[in-house]
């Protein structure tokens, strides 16, 4: 039987641990109050026994029932738990609790303490729940006044396109409090008003209703007497497609005074209307499991009081457990309602407006099912590990036989076979740190799905990528070994050549096939986060965007290997077998500083976004970071082509300073490490891992992985393979690196969350709030 303690720790909210009951604590309480009682316990009086008697088990049951007995007539005298209203500082009133132990215990001091740190657990729980309720009912209300917003903008564009000229406001408006001063009902407005003054009394209601326009502050009007004016409505640009939305958004803002686009409808624009309404319903979703996390909060308290009650009563002997609990009952985060109230409103609105009275259909939005681990994954890493060793064994034992490795027959082959399949290798060793990364954060109760924004429904699990990353071995080994197979048994080396070509147009092809297997929406969600990197200037920058943008950043040898593949097979080398080629053209040459820069460009143009957003200059420090490693690389490339004192000297300097800009961004912003003033010696405060050497070994390690460099500049080579096994070799430890690089950024990522206690996404809204006066 799985203990409670644990039990609480595996159903718990990660970023609430703090505001939980500390179970383990006041455990640790009750073990006091166990030992108190045995010290004070006499000696069993042994002069006088005589063995085992067939009445002791009638003994035991009287005792035990006269104990029960006395305890139950007293158990109304043990403790008196009183509270205490006091004002916080708001309109609110603040309810403490405070025990009085009536009876006298021979553990006194024990019992007080406990009772002392239950009471404290119990206000703290009853104020976190307050807060986070009132937070999620301010938040009700607005998204109820949005949404209002919407169906009345909706129902305008709707009774305008059935009639063009008719300046129809919604009843809505017309009857609120707020709106007292329009009167008119619309019959009477079409009769007695013109078109101008109709459209007017409409932008004055949707001002009024908290809608904003462009241009209302001067009330610039046509040459027709058409309003000069544009509805504003925040969309947030967090892709490229919304940037260039809110770019046009501004152009058409500046021309809507187009006398071919003037009419009563030019203020109302359909296209972000339906953006309002995809971030409403975002906000609705994130607002029922905001709700549904305060409901398990208050459930998994209310089990962990009674459970430590029942355990005092069972070491003390005593029934105080349930005056106990009648006061945690009447407590706030018990007998409120107000959660389950507001769940069920969210629920019926989004079934009307979101999901076409559909129930089912709204419940797949506000309560997603997440997959379950299904025991053929397992089965199939392992068939696929077991394939790929067994193959790999074959590749090496054929290898040798044929000499590819050999200095004077294998360099063809290096040059030529084997970049396209460290490309796959590269790529495979990536997947399985980062499914090692999925099992340790899992492990961890790291919320890597809220950090990085997946759904929990087709969110990729640790098997998951397990499984992509052993069948990608398997085929790309098995690829390896026909491939020495047909060179073996004098086939053309043009036609056996294309076989790694092959293989790489099939894995693109999977990558962007329109049909739903193998993982789509984890295939689709790569390429759009691939395509936001590429845009990076142009968009606001989301945790998984500048976290993969880094994992680029440690595979430039994969993309150096793409090149010389495509320059193999689209220059024709593959033909002629020519593969100095490529390396001997200028163009080849300049490609290959391009791509050694790129990653590092992406990455500090996010953080120049970043900036731009929130000011924050630690933005530009990051960015002043990829810019010393763009500049190191540089001096990299130029120095294996240029190899002088000159070069070498800059180089030296160039990657010393990037290396150390580097650590001291690893350790001290991205891991939160090395604080003088932690409780835990140059590490942080709060630590997951509950080892603390690990730490230092990974801070050890991480340091040994960021000099590898200088291998480059040493250059410990005989020949040309050994020089491109080197070279694998160095790019695997760089992928090894960020890996553990990983794990310890969303740790960081996760406890600044639980400092806050931020477990649901804030989703921005459309319509800005304005005064009801204003």
């Amino acid at each position: 039987m799985v203990k409670f303690s644990k039990e609480l720790e595996a159903q718990l909210i990660p970023e609430w641990k703090d505001a939980f009951v500390n179970y383990r604590q006041l455990k640790k309480h009750i073990k006091k109050i166990k030992l108190s009682r045995k010290k004070r316990q006499p000696p069993p009086d042994l002069s006088h026994d005589f063995g085992r008697s067939i009445f002791d088990p009638i003994r035991f049951i009287a005792m035990k029932l006269s104990t029960k007995f006395v305890s139950s007539n007293n158990n109304t005298e043990i403790i008196q738990v009183r509270s205490k209203t006091m004002e916080d500082g708001s309109d609110e009133e603040e309810v403490l609790y405070q025990t009085e132990l009536v009876q006298l215990f021979s553990e006194e001091d024990e019992v007080k303490e406990f009772f002392e740190s239950l009471d404290e657990e119990l206000n703290k729980v009853n104020q976190f729940y307050k807060a986070k309720e009132s937070e999620f009912l301010e938040r009700g209300e607005i998204l109820n006044k949005q949404l209002q917003i919407l169906l009345d903008l909706k129902q305008i564009l709707t009774d305008r396109r059935r009639k063009p000229n008719a300046g129809i406001i919604p009843r809505s408006w017309s009857s609120s409090p707020r709106n007292s001063d329009f009167s008119e009902s619309p019959a009477e407005l079409n009769d007695s008003s013109t078109e101008t003054s109709q459209t007017d009394e409409v932008i004055a209601a949707l001002e009024r209703n908290g809608v904003n326009f462009i241009n209302s502050a001067t009330r610039a009007k046509t040459k027709k007497g058409m309003p000069k004016m544009a509805m504003r409505i925040d969309i947030p640009a967090t892709t490229p497609t919304r940037t260039i939305t809110a770019v046009t958004s501004m152009l058409w803002e500046d021309l809507v005074n187009n006398p071919k686009k003037e009419g009563p409808t030019d203020f109302i624009n359909r296209k972000k209307i339906q953006c309002a309404e995809k971030m409403i319903r975002s906000a609705f979703v994130e607002l029922y499991r905001g709700l549904g996390l305060l409901k398990t909060y208050s459930s998994l308290n209310v089990v962990a009081f009674t459970k430590i009650l029942k355990k005092f009563d069972k070491v003390s002997n005593q029934q105080a457990s349930a005056s106990y609990l009648k006061a945690v009952k009447r407590s706030h985060f018990i007998s409120s309602d107000k959660v389950v109230r507001l769940m069920d409103e969210v629920e019926s609105i989004f079934t009307k407006h979101f999901a076409s009275n559909d129930r089912k259909k709204a419940m797949k939005f506000l309560k997603p099912q997440q997959q379950k681990d299904s025991h053929m994954v397992t089965f199939f890493v392992g068939l696929f590990t077991g394939c790929f060793v067994s193959l790999f064994s074959v590749y090496i034992i054929l290898a040798h036989l044929s000499g590819i490795f050999s200095p004077s027959t294998g360099t063809a082959y290096m040059e030529t076979v084997y970049p396209v399949f460290s490309v796959f290798a590269l790529l495979s060793l990536h997947l399985f740190c980062y499914g090692c990364n999925l099992f340790m954060w899992k492990n961890t109760r790291i919320n890597y799905n809220f950090i990085f924004e997946f759904a929990p429904s087709t969110a990729l699990k640790y098997r998951d990528a397990f499984l992509i990353c052993t069948t990608f071995m398997t085929s790309v080994v098995g690829a390896m070994v026909i491939h020495l197979l047909l060179r073996a048994g004098g086939f053309s080396p043009t036609h056996v050549d294309t076989i790694p070509g092959i293989l790489l147009l099939i894995f693109v092809a999977l990558l962007v096939c329109p049909f739903d297997i193998f993982y789509k929406p984890t295939r689709y969600c790569f390429l759009r986060i691939i395509r936001n990197i590429i845009c990076s200037p142009f968009y606001k920058v989301l945790m998984v965007d500048f976290f993969m943008a880094d994992q680029l950043t440690s595979q430039i040898p994969l993309l150096r290997h793409l090149e010389s593949t495509a320059c193999y097979f689209l220059a024709g080398s593959i033909k002629t077998h020519q593969y100095a080629t490529c390396k001997n053209g200028k163009m080849y040459r300049q490609l290959a500083y391009v791509i050694s820069f790129l990653p590092y460009y992406w990455r500090a143009m996010q953080c120049a976004r970043r900036w731009f957003d929130e000011y924050d200059l630690d933005h530009l420090a990051n960015m002043g970071k990829y810019v010393s490693a763009m500049v190191a690389a540089g001096a990299r490339l130029t120095y294996a082509t240029q190899s002088n004192h000159f070069w070498f000297a800059l180089v030296l300097v160039t990657q010393v300073v990037a290396t150390v800009y580097q650590l001291y961004w690893d350790f001290v912003k991205d891991w939160g490490l090395l604080n003088p003033k932690s409780k835990n010696p140059w590490l942080r405060d709060e630590l997951i891992l509950k080892n603390k050497s690990v730490y230092y070994l990974s801070i050890a390690l991480n340091v040994v992985l960021r000099i590898a460099w200088v291998e480059s500049i040493m250059r410990f080579r005989i020949n040309p393979v050994q020089t491109h096994l080197l070279d694998f070799f160095l790019a695997s430890l760089e992928v090894i690196r960020r890996g553990h690089w990983n794990f310890y950024r969303l740790e960081n990522e996760h406890l600044n969350n639980v400092g806050k206690y931020r477990a649901v996404k804030a989703v921005p809204l459309p319509f800005r709030e304005t005064d009801s006066d204003g």
